[in-house]
């Protein structure tokens, strides 16, 4: 029963987990043996529809509402996870927002602080939590983390988000600091940078179809799917990659 399989694995946690890129982590962890805690900010419907379908596969999984740009719900979040679901194994950074394209000298105070709260002090806020549970210094058995950062780092993505694009850039940052901190700890932790994929996160910039805009300056030609992230992250997370610690791998088709 993969009920076992999850159990010997060990819980995860994937923040932003009811749609898109972390949709698609969650359930390809379930079907490998995690016991996954399906993060999410406001949509239960469809944070319930993931979870239904790793039950229906035979896996583990429970569906906790927080908004990670707030401790208090952080807090509550693992607490969840560790009473369901038993000890930490991994965590999986994915939840992210962006807003309408627009450029710099246009954003207000409050655009950028909502942008900066979620995708970098949520992601501390949910390493931190994950460190405090896996760290072998504090007693834990270790683990693994993996970020999902964005190829936007890399390019700034002028007139459209340059604000999301520096938000990822300082998860890249974090991702190397936090790496070589906590390596002696028994923990991993890795990032992926994905470039453009079919996901609704481009509704949220005002462009639904951004990717089928974009898709022919990528060397491929086409958007990525979720599962070819999510396939990345969970090899990052695997006994496949336990030399690799602080790496980036980019899924951008080679953008």
């Amino acid at each position: 029963m993969s009920t076992v399989a999850g159990a010997a694995r060990g819980a995860l946690v994937v923040t932003g987990a009811s749609r898109g890129i972390g949709a698609s982590v969650a359930r390809l962890a379930g079907a490998r043996g995690y016991a996954v805690c399906v993060n999410y900010r406001a949509n239960r419907g469809a944070a319930d529809a993931v979870v239904d379908s790793i039950l229906g596969a035979g896996g583990r999984a429970i569906a906790v509402a927080a908004d990670i740009a707030r401790e208090d719900e952080v807090l509550r979040l693992f607490a969840e996870c560790d009473a369901a679901l038993g000890p930490l194994a991994a965590l999986v950074n994915n939840a992210g927002i962006l807003e309408r394209h627009m450029r710099v000298e246009d954003m207000s105070v409050e655009r950028v602080q909502r942008v900066l709260a979620t995708n970098v002090v949520g992601t501390f806020l949910c390493a931190r939590e994950a460190v405090r549970r896996m760290s072998t210094r504090r007693g834990g058995r270790g683990g693994a983390i993996v970020n999902v950062s964005s190829v936007a780092a890399t390019l700034g993505s002028p007139n459209e988000y340059v604000d999301y694009a520096a938000s990822k850039g300082a998860v890249d940052s974090f991702t190397i600091g936090l790496a070589r901190e906590v390596a002696e700890d028994g923990i991993r932790v890795n990032a992926v940078r994905p470039g453009v994929v079919y996901t609704g996160i481009h509704a949220s910039g005002g462009e639904p179809d951004r990717v089928e805009r974009v898709k022919a300056a990528v060397p491929m030609k086409r958007g990525g799917e979720p599962d070819e992230v999510a396939r990345a992250v969970l090899w990052l997370l695997s006994e496949e990659s336990t030399y690799c610690t602080g790496a980036i791998l980019d899924v951008s088709g080679g953008r």
